[in-house]
């Protein structure tokens, strides 16, 4: 193992993102292995010129549910003149922040792959998010830009970030950044950015309701295609890939972006993915490889649309666990072996998982290669094979906290420690038991609970409440309130009502889908929430 230091010469003159790396000593071990980048890299160069380089510009790269396809020579100069509006008309300086605000549409790749030739630092955000949060991200991040959708404007626009330049995409006035883009040249040279720069920041949910924001460097985005995509996906370059992640979500980056552009292929990005929307457009477009949650698949085959995905020879599940007896189901029904893994925004990706042969139904898969995992004790000792223990991974990937928030809890010994419990057998396969933190994950959602206790607490008439995540055997967990209301409360407030409420504040998803109103919540004498009680 190697930890990698000391870092490459920086090209960002906007240091904020190598000051704010954690301390070297509180990193994972890693392990690049014949993962040798160089000492230069900007990844974007890598996914995009080098490809065209190799496989010429004429090929499909991203297609639209309208018929519109962009050759991988049109998404080079796209994004060659975003870079070029970035810098001479947004001022944009290497190792500035750009906060990306979209639907899974080509635009948004177009823009982050601006934003990184031009040595910016892309921060690409979920169009669910509200003000909010994304004023949250924002006094975290300190981005000097944002790129957003132009239907996707009121909600950055109330988050009021200080200092921030908000350029529009997709509408027709003459300072929307299409038409500025296309005043622009199709050549950009590209910004010589180090292996080891900050490339993104992606954000968690957080376990305690304020998010954390994980850095990933050049390198970290080639990574994840040259391990999983490259040793259990093994993509085509004529491959057609979906899914139903926003880009946003790195598993949605990697499987709609990062992987795809590595290879040659081509995407089709939908803007909502729901399972019926999403089974019709893989027939109508003979998708051929899927990422999705397992509650998609499962909704797909209750909709009677299982023919649907005939023409799909790859199918990715991750997001929450996958139990043998559904991937049986899904298997009979459409013949798809499908590949369950498990990742972690901390490391950007997939690191255990299996495909074809290797795929014993009910268990997560193995190490994928360039990954090592183990299950360790309170202690951090490895224990038996059959014993339930904390995940630890290491490999090309690791955490890196913004400004090292709780970089210590998630990196120990060397190891990045998930916060999922699980068992190995003697074989080296993980099967996953349950998340040992308060975090929900719900139809491929994590959700944090106390971030929904607080949206609840600011309706009126809600004294008192807490949120565990409840068994469902649709979406793995939903979230679940218990909800006190206050004594002068003389009406009658109904579940529906706070739902509502709480989808003001904060992402829909994240709404308590089960309410139960209580008189008082279960707390020891000392005041501590026993959630145990609750689940």
């Amino acid at each position: 193992m190697t930890q990698m230091t000391p870092l490459s010469h920086s090209a960002h003159r906007d240091t904020f993102s190598r000051d704010n790396l954690p301390p070297a000593d509180q990193w994972p071990a890693l392990d690049l292995g014949p993962l040798d980048y160089g000492e230069r890299l900007n990844c974007a160069t890598a996914l995009l010129d080098a490809t065209i380089d190799r496989l010429g510009p004429d090929r499909p790269c991203l297609r639209s549910p309208d018929g519109t396809v962009w050759s991988y020579g049109d998404l080079r100069a796209h994004a060659n003149r975003i870079a070029a509006v970035l810098v001479d008309d947004l001022g944009l300086v290497p190792g500035n922040r750009v906060l990306l605000r979209g639907y899974n549409e080509p635009w948004l790749v177009a823009c982050w792959l601006g934003v990184l030739k031009a040595g910016g630092v892309a921060v690409t955000t979920m169009p669910l998010l509200r003000a909010g949060e994304l004023a949250t991200m924002g006094e975290m991040c300190r981005p000097a830009v944002a790129l957003c959708d132009h239907r996707l404007t009121e909600d950055l626009e109330r988050a009021a970030i200080p200092g921030l330049t908000t350029t529009a995409f997709g509408a027709t006035g003459p300072e929307d950044l299409c038409v500025r883009a296309a005043d622009k040249p199709a050549e950009f040279a590209d910004v010589d950015t180090a292996a080891d720069d900050v490339a993104l920041l992606a954000f968690t949910s957080g376990t305690t309701g304020r998010p954390k924001a994980t850095m990933h460097f050049h390198r970290d985005v080639l990574a994840i295609a040259d391990t999983f995509s490259a040793h259990v996906l093994r993509p085509e370059p004529d491959d057609v890939f979906t899914g139903s992640p926003p880009i946003g979500f790195t598993f949605g980056l990697g499987g709609l972006v990062v992987f795809p552009l590595r290879v040659g292929a081509s995407v089709l990005l939908l803007e909502r993915a729901t399972p019926d929307v999403l089974a019709d457009a893989v027939a109508e477009h003979s998708v051929t490889v899927l990422f999705t949650a397992p509650t998609a698949y499962k909704a797909i085959l209750a909709s009677g649309r299982a023919d649907r995905l005939a023409g799909v020879r790859r199918a990715v599940s991750a997001g929450e666990a996958l139990p043998a007896a559904a991937w049986q189901e899904i298997h009979a029904a459409t013949g798809l072996r499908i590949i369950d893994g498990i990742g972690a925004t901390e490391l950007l990706h997939i690191f255990i998982a299996a495909a074809d042969g290797d795929i014993r139904p009910g268990s997560t898969g193995r190490a994928v290669p360039g990954y090592t995992a183990a299950v360790l004790d309170h202690e951090g000792r490895p224990v038996p094979d059959g014993t339930p223990g904390h995940l630890a991974v290491r490999g090309p990937t690791g955490c890196r906290y913004l400004a090292g928030d709780r970089q210590e809890i998630y990196v120990r010994n060397g190891w990045n420690v998930t916060g999922d419990t699980y068992v190995r057998d003697a074989d080296g396969y993980f099967f996953y038991q349950a998340r040992t933190d308060d975090m929900i994950v719900s139809a491929g959602y994590n959700i944090a609970g106390p971030e929904v206790e607080q949206a609840l607490l600011g309706h009126p008439d809600v004294v008192d409440c807490a949120v565990v995540g409840a068994p469902d055997p649709e979406r793995g967990m939903v979230v679940k309130a218990f909800v006190v209301l206050g004594p002068a409360c003389t009406r009658q407030v109904t579940a529906e009502e706070l739902q509502d409420f709480v989808k003001q504040s904060i992402a829909p998803y994240k709404r308590p889908r089960v309410v139960e109103f209580v008189e008082e919540l279960p707390r020891t004498s000392t005041g501590k929430l026993q959630r145990y009680r609750l689940r």
